[in-house]
């Protein structure tokens, strides 16, 4: 957190967009974020992703043991995730002649984008092979952002937070914090990253509706990777000598946070809320060419509404889970 002292010098600076540099403490707890973190050349597949889609003609009934409406989709990738610039002390205008307490706000918003591109793909009701199948795709995701550090009138509440927009017509805010602590993170206070449908009976073993994520369970894909249990390779991929860990946590559900769809989206498989978690880990080890050794581990769970729950009960919701762990491969260029 910045002193009062840091943030009037600051705001006395003026805004100032330049090349992000790591460390700076205008970021507060997203100082470490700039520059390139990528799966290539070290952590090659570490990337995950699991998303539940209609089979069937949205609003279609569910019929207890009969087969799946929906499929379940699963994707080995590669990320490249890269913090080039940051925008420092802007400002959020406020009441001029104010208390302090309504004057104008001051924030850094750390400009990101990222990519991902998919290895592998396998999906449960398989679906045709075309060339506009997800298991064709090369380039699943891109998404340009921001990831925004607030100096100051949070009132205590969140203080930072991530703006992002994906190509397929969704748009996000989540709000959040973050906190720095010594050694490895823990993932036992994260919040639910349950990967099971809401809205049904979640049995895996005894309910026929869930057998795509049993079948799964039972034979995980790429013979690693359980859907049931999505964070398990994770927690795996926590290295052994973390000396330091910060932890952003981001909700779409806090304050007034939120997802934005086109129409065609909410139709078919509405995205309603957007929960991430980033730990970046600082090694016990020395430097690289000049590069630190820090990893960076995420888990994000996006919320997707489709189909009638049982018992008119509202539509189901369905979790789509992604995790990767990456590591820090380039600083931004100095200028």
């Amino acid at each position: 957190m910045l002193t009062p002292a840091q943030i009037k010098a600051y705001i006395d600076v003026g805004r100032v967009i330049k090349t992000a540099v790591s460390g700076d403490p205008a970021l507060g707890p997203l100082a470490l974020l700039p520059g390139t973190w990528a799966n290539v050349p070290d952590l090659v597949g570490h990337g995950w992703n699991m998303i539940a889609l209609p089979l069937k003609k949205p609003g279609s009934t569910i019929v207890p043991d009969q087969p799946s409406d929906f499929r379940l989709l699963l994707n080995q990738f590669n990320e490249t995730l890269v913090f080039s610039t940051v925008d420092t002390a802007v400002p959020n205008r406020g009441a001029a002649e104010a208390i302090i307490f309504d004057k104008d706000q001051h924030l850094a918003a750390l400009q990101y984008i990222q990519s991902i591109s998919q290895i592998d793909a396998e999906d449960f009701p398989a679906t045709p092979d075309t060339p506009d199948t997800p298991k064709a795709a090369a380039a699943i995701h891109r998404e340009p952002g921001l990831f925004l550090n607030m100096f100051s009138q949070t009132e205590g509440g969140p203080d930072i937070a991530r703006m992002g927009t994906i190509p397929h017509g969704d748009s996000l805010l989540a709000l959040g914090n973050g906190v720095t602590f010594n050694g490895p993170p823990n993932f036992d206070h994260i919040g639910d990253f349950s990967s099971l449908p809401i809205g049904v009976n979640p049995d895996v073993d005894n309910n026929p509706y869930l057998n795509p994520y049993k079948l799964y369970r039972d034979t995980p894909f790429r013979g690693v990777f359980n859907p049931v249990d999505p964070l398990d390779l994770l927690k795996k991929g926590v290295p052994a000598n973390v000396r330091q860990t910060t932890v952003l946590t981001l909700d779409t559900t806090l304050a007034t946070g939120g997802v934005l769809n086109t129409p065609f989206i909410m139709k078919q498989a509405a995205a309603t809320s957007m929960r991430a978690v980033f730990w970046i880990e600082e090694l016990d080890a020395p430097d690289v060419d000049g590069i630190p050794q820090i990893v960076l581990q995420y888990a994000q769970k996006v919320i997707l509404e489709f189909f009638p729950a049982p018992g008119g009960a509202g539509l189901i919701k369905w979790p789509h889970i992604s995790i990767n762990t990456m590591k820090l491969v380039a600083l931004p260029p100095a200028g």
